[in-house]
């Protein structure tokens, strides 16, 4: 899979340095991933969710939130949010899914 865009997997890093090392383990699983489907997802990632139109990772166990939009047919995922359980709480990134 291609994935667009680390970026804002770095730049969470830098604010929260106990994230770094898991959202790069899921980087480097996600770049060699062959997903196909949410099911194929939930193959390496058993506690992904299907919310709206974006699939949402659990982090650093549940400390943190990966929201995402994969597009299969292209083989793309899209990095929408990066969020603290306590952000992602609030659901402010719902209206984007």
């Amino acid at each position: 899979m291609r994935v667009i865009s680390r970026k804002a997997l770095l730049e969470f890093s830098r604010k929260h340095p106990n994230a770094a090392q898991p959202l790069d383990n899921w980087y480097r699983r996600a770049l060699k991933a062959q997903w196909k489907n949410l099911a194929d997802v939930k193959l390496d990632y058993p506690h992904a969710d299907s919310v709206g139109d974006c699939t949402v990772f659990n982090i650093a166990g549940n400390k943190y939130r990966l929201i995402t939009r994969i597009k299969y047919e292209y083989r793309v995922v899209y990095i929408r949010f990066v969020l603290t359980h306590a952000e992602y709480s609030r659901g402010g990134w719902k209206s984007d899914c």
